[in-house]
């Protein structure tokens, strides 16, 4: 002997309303499932560090302060520059004029 479906749902019905739960008698995909989970940003959030000053950020606070500091990596670098284009190896410098015409422009 079966149950009639109207008596089920109203049974199904009933359940929801005592536990609290959502009535869906057509199985509708609702998204509750997603909405109950706990937030994931601020868990996130605490696993990266926070973004503190650089270094090149440090040297021009000091500079605006009058204080001088001494980046050892930037001189090294500006030297290896010097020394490239006393080679001849230094990237072109940039051209000021107009632009040059593309192919099939006039």
């Amino acid at each position: 002997m079966s149950v009639p479906r109207a008596r089920l749902l109203e049974l199904m019905k009933a359940q929801c309303e005592i536990f609290a739960t959502t009535y869906n008698p057509d199985g509708v995909r609702m998204g509750n499932k997603i909405l109950r989970q706990r937030l994931r940003g601020p868990t996130m959030a605490k696993y990266y560090p926070p973004k503190g000053p650089s270094l090149q950020n440090l040297y021009s606070e000091f500079k605006q302060l009058g204080l001088e500091g001494i980046n050892e990596e930037w001189e090294d670098w500006q030297e290896h520059l010097a020394g490239r284009q006393q080679r001849g190896k230094a990237p072109p410098k940039k051209k000021t004029g107009p632009p040059a015409p593309t192919k099939g422009q006039k």
